[in-house]
């Protein structure tokens, strides 16, 4: 008996978003370890638009797949990979989906999604972009290589716990931290390296096992920071680096956090938004070289489940959720922040209506939007439009 399960949770993991589907029953068989799998494109026919205006919004046209109630995005360069799973009563249980899109042309192809394991499951999937391959962790583990259009299954990993809370790419490697689906709180972390398609184990760290931590990669080390674990709400951070496989005690977040984004800037990682038993609008930010957090102003409006993504001068966020309940992020749906500056400032409002877990990425000169869960007013819906935000000059 099968039992799908999705829910906006606000409690005391920090306001977590919570995305899950399950399945009782005997796991699906897999392919054998390797084994490759050819994608069938199909195209959406190009659109006569004209070029995007700075400071602008545009709509992307419709996607060639259905809104994924689990999404993970990347970009190439040159395409934003979508890859997701979406309920399908057809076929007894849900199903991968995966799409390309190219703003280039503002045209979506779609792509078989590669080895699957049906049916439901608890857990999400999380995707990094290695300069040739999509991998993709969590709920399946596989890769998608555009440029021969094929996807290959990775090997078992050591320890399944249903996703990572922090994904991030080395360079050589995609290292993985805590997470853990429904009543999981992991401690534990991977490392998995391409070039000998092998896995590893992290050394144990400082910080105790939880949910929703966030973190990113400074270009020498992964920097973790709070997330929530049985009703705590965590403020102690630390790094980890890949190179001396050791860990190092950070100094504790200026407060409590768990569900914020974390981006780095080039010179601080940038915590903005979730909470602590409420949706926080303010962050913080962890400079390495001075080994010190400072506090960010306050956005608009307090966000969680929300894109942020990194321009070379700012941050950009957009949509989530903005108070308790079935309520979303409100216009102008976006806000700018500038570090040299250290301000906010809005962005216009977006032809999009509010959602939380959409997929974001920057395409050097766009950010694009795909996807998400609706909050209201149909609470829970996968969404599949999208659309991107040219800057202006500054």
């Amino acid at each position: 008996m099968k039992r799908w399960t999705i829910q906006i949770v606000a409690g005391a993991l920090g306001i977590a978003l919570v995305v899950t589907a399950a399945a009782c029953g005997r796991r699906a068989e897999q392919r054998p370890a390797g084994a490759l799998t050819a994608a069938t494109p199909s195209s959406s026919p190009p659109r006569t638009t004209p070029p995007p205006v700075a400071g602008a919004w545009n709509r992307l046209s419709a996607a060639p797949i259905a809104g994924p109630y689990i999404l993970a995005s990347v970009w190439t360069g040159k395409e934003m990979l979508t890859f997701g799973r979406v309920m399908s009563e057809d076929s007894g249980g849900d199903v991968d989906v995966a799409a390309a899109y190219d703003p280039a042309t503002d045209t979506w192809r779609a792509l078989t999604a590669g080895p699957d394991r049906e049916g439901s499951y608890e857990g999400t999937d999380r995707a990094v972009w290695t300069g040739s391959e999509m991998l993709v962790w969590g709920i399946t583990d596989k890769a998608f290589d555009p440029a021969t259009d094929r996807w290959r299954r990775l090997p078992d990993p050591p320890l399944n716990w249903g996703g990572p809370a922090v994904t991030v790419w080395t360079g050589n490697q995609m290292i993985g931290w805590g997470g853990g689906c429904c009543d999981d709180n992991v401690g534990d972390g991977l490392a998995y390296t391409p070039a000998t398609n092998s896995w590893e184990k992290l050394p144990s760290g400082p910080l105790a096992g939880r949910q929703a931590a966030s973190g990113a990669w400074t270009g020498t080390e992964l920097v973790i920071a709070g997330g929530g674990a049985e009703g705590k709400i965590f403020s102690d951070a630390a790094a980890y680096n890949p190179i001396t496989h050791t860990w190092r005690q950070l100094p504790d977040m200026p407060q409590p956090r768990s569900g914020a984004t974390s981006t780095w800037d080039g010179t601080e990682v940038l915590f903005v938004g979730g909470g602590n038993g409420r949706l926080s609008a303010d962050g913080t930010a962890y400079d390495p070289a001075a080994n010190r957090w400072r506090q960010l102003p306050a956005m608009g409006s307090p966000r969680e489940g929300h894109v942020a993504v990194w321009t070379g001068n700012q941050l950009l966020v957009w949509g989530g959720r903005s108070g308790e309940g079935n309520t979303a992020a409100r216009p102008p749906h976006g806000e700018a922040y500038d570090p040299a500056a250290d301000s906010w400032s809005p962005l216009p409002v977006s032809p999009l209506r509010g959602r939380v877990g959409a997929a974001g990425i920057w395409t050097g000169t766009a950010m694009i939007l795909w996807g998400g869960i609706a909050i209201s007013p149909d609470p829970s819906q996968p969404l599949a439009d999208g659309a991107a935000y040219t800057p202006g000059t500054r």
